[in-house]
């Protein structure tokens, strides 16, 4: 007898070979097989005869082959299996592509359910590469058939069958997280039968009522353990800050803070007064101001006895804060070190017996601040800046020097609040949506490929004038394969040096280089030494430069909004008027929307919002390393209500049975989706 835990190669038709194409899709159990739920639907429900097929539909076809399939051999790498249906009101041509197998199986005088994508030309029709299956076995056809996302060696058909064999061993064996009441109270079908029709609806009307129960059931764990995150958080208690009076610090800067700044600023002066861990992240666009809403906190640590620790992804962003704030917390008493792994051995055991002795009030550094040998003489504040390139656990790693240090996280990723409350669910959240007066508008366009040489001039002049460029290529390899050439980060860069720029300092960085080769290049392209710089994203996050006024991106279509607008945000830091120039020669008329969004607007939330409208909830930082679960079938664009509905459930619960244990299905499978954070859960 089959459990849940049985590995998936077990299951009939799966065996070894292709048990290791699911790994890669991440299925190991039969749990798993059955969890991986289809990201589309093929609605083969529509049955035609033949003279009514029109052009671009997809329809079902019952009709008898009219003579024996021939097969040609067109040139290496291509055959043909071709024939001719017929039903009784007219012929359909039908060819298979590189199935030569297919000229077997299919008999002239034998009628066939024949489902493809139609295409008309006069009063010929035809169906190329069409799905077939014999009559009346609606296997494949005659049905709403799920679409899964694949992988190599692993086809449509095979995740079909595995699935139908999976869902029939162990579909009575599913135990229920949602407890009875809270499944009766709102509506919600058993969990069996969702599981049944989230994968082979019966028709749409059942598939909406799977599709909410599963939703809801996410949703509902999903808030059960952001709020235990939470309620463990807030049982915390440590001694309350006094207040500190930032008068002398806001003198001291050249200009005002906005409004948003000064909010952000109080919400954490009242976090340190609280008596409980301060857990809060700062989000703001590009440019809003971040740094001096957390030299306000680092300033509040220090004053109250208490060291605080800057971390930043890479050296050369943390050089940027350490010359960005030394200066200015210098200005107000306080010493300030700059800690990296590349210091010379004298130089940082220097630093290190500063920061154990608490003569260093406040550290800036990489990865560095957190290694064994680096001890706080009274860490009282944390601070990660771009927090989603550091994983819980380095983030847990640095809070961890101290004793139950405040925390503070900072991004420039902008988010829809909703997302925002997903998925920073165990912090509070500071948002700051206005930009500092003088802030540069950076003019952006959106044009084909047909205007490199246009776009290359104009690179000329701005370079002529002693300004810098960036140019963004998608990707260096994928699959191992270089995928274009010319886009290809280092061909490109090489081309632009040999044939367009001989006469320019033009150079590469990308992902693969080793850091310090990386840091070297982006160093120097900031001292003006480059001009132009061709990158993958890796400068998404990176160094100012002030000199840099023009953006260019490759293939702007592959890349999210809000990727976009994050690599538009690396120009426009100066005084120099700034442009960004987005390359696409893809027609799709969404994708069209999408850019001109980009050319509409620089703010970067309500980018976020069309990012989130178009695109689905997805994941906004490429791959997510902040520790909560990704969402397999809710979407936030969609689901809001259930959202609501689910919250008030979940809260409903915790009220009456805290620690869950009237429910350990329920406290399972929440610790099973925040297993990132399981520590947390218990």
């Amino acid at each position: 007898m089959p459990e849940l835990t049985t590995d998936v190669r077990y299951v009939k038709g799966i065996g070894e070979q292709r048990a290791k194409g699911l790994e890669k899709l991440g299925i190991l159990t039969l749990r798993d097989l059955i969890s991986y739920f289809p990201r589309a639907y093929d609605d083969r429900r529509t049955y035609k005869k033949i003279k009514d097929l029109e052009e671009g539909e997809s329809a079902c076809v019952e009709a008898m082959v009219a003579s024996a399939p021939t097969l040609s051999r067109i040139r290496k790498g291509l055959e043909l299996v071709k024939l001719r249906a017929v039903d009784e009101t007219g012929a359909l041509d039908v060819t298979f592509f590189n199935q030569a197998y297919m000229k077997d199986n299919l008999r002239a005088g034998e009628t066939y359910t024949f489902f493809g994508k139609v295409e008309v030309m006069g009063r010929k029709r035809s169906m190329p590469n069409p799905i077939v299956e014999r009559e009346g076995s609606r296997l494949v056809t005659g049905r709403i058939m799920p679409v899964y996302p694949l992988t190599a060696g692993i086809s449509q058909l095979t995740l079909v069958k595995a699935m139908e064999q999976g869902l029939a061993a162990c579909q009575k064996l599913l135990p229920d997280p949602l407890p009875d009441e809270v499944r009766q109270e709102h509506q919600l079908c058993r969990i069996g039968y969702a599981y049944e029709q989230i994968h082979f609806p019966a028709g749409d009307e059942e598939l909406a009522i799977a599709r909410r129960r599963l939703v809801f059931e996410e949703l509902f764990l999903l808030a059960i353990g952001l709020k235990r995150l939470r309620g463990r958080r807030d049982e915390l208690q440590c001694e309350p800050w006094r207040d500190t009076d930032l008068s002398d610090f806001y003198g001291s800067l050249p200009f005002s803070l906005t409004g948003a700044q000064k909010r952000a600023v109080e919400d954490i002066r009242s976090d340190l007064s609280s008596g409980r861990p301060m857990n809060r992240l700062v989000q703001g666009d590009v440019g809003s101001g971040k740094t001096m809403v957390a030299a306000a906190a680092l300033l509040c640590a220090v004053r109250n006895g208490r060291q605080a620790a800057l971390m930043a992804p890479t050296e050369i962003l943390a050089e940027q804060h350490y010359k960005g704030l030394a200066p200015l917390l210098g200005k107000l008493g306080i010493k300030t070190v700059f800690l990296t792994g590349a210091m010379r051995v004298k130089e940082r055991r220097a630093i290190l017996e500063e920061l154990a002795g608490g003569e260093a009030q406040v550290a800036i550094g990489t990865h560095a601040l957190i290694t064994a040998d680096v001890v706080y003489h009274d860490l009282g504040l944390v601070v990660t800046d771009e927090q989603h390139r550091f994983g819980v656990a380095q983030r847990s790693a640095l809070a961890a020097k101290g004793e139950r240090p405040h925390l503070l996280v900072m991004s420039a990723t902008p988010i829809p609040r909703t997302l925002a409350l997903m998925i920073y669910g165990d912090l509070d959240v500071s948002i700051i949506d206005e930009l500092p007066p003088g802030r540069q508008k950076i003019d952006t366009f959106s044009v084909p490929g047909s205007y490199h040489q246009r776009i290359y001039k104009f690179l000329e002049k701005e370079i002529a004038a002693g300004r810098q460029a960036y140019i963004i290529c998608s990707m260096v390899e994928e699959n191992g394969q270089i995928p274009d050439d010319r886009k290809a980060a280092m061909e490109y860069a090489k081309m632009l040096q040999e044939k367009v720029f001989p006469h320019l300092a033009v150079a590469c960085v990308h992902g693969r280089m080793k850091p310090k080769e990386k840091e070297k290049i982006m160093s120097a392209f900031a001292a003006g030494e480059i001009q132009i710089l061709v990158s993958t994203t890796v400068v998404e996050v990176g160094v100012d430069v002030p000199n840099a006024t023009v953006m260019v991106v490759e293939d702007a279509d592959r890349f999210g909004l809000s990727q976009l607008h994050q690599l538009r945000g690396r120009v426009g830091r100066g005084q120099h008027k700034s442009y960004c120039i987005l390359i696409s020669d893809n027609r799709n008329e969404e994708t069209r929307a999408r850019l001109k969004v980009m050319t509409q607007t620089g703010d970067g939330f309500k980018i976020a919002e069309e990012d989130l409208r178009l695109r689905g909830p997805g994941d906004f930082f490429g791959r997510r390393q902040h520790g909560l679960p990704a969402l397999k079938v809710a979407d936030l664009t969609c689901d809001m209500a259930l959202l609501k509905e689910a919250q008030t459930a979940a809260a409903k619960l915790l009220e009456r049975d805290p620690e869950l244990e009237g429910c350990p299905e329920t406290a399972r499978r929440v610790a099973s989706m925040f297993e990132v954070n399981a520590d947390a859960m218990n």
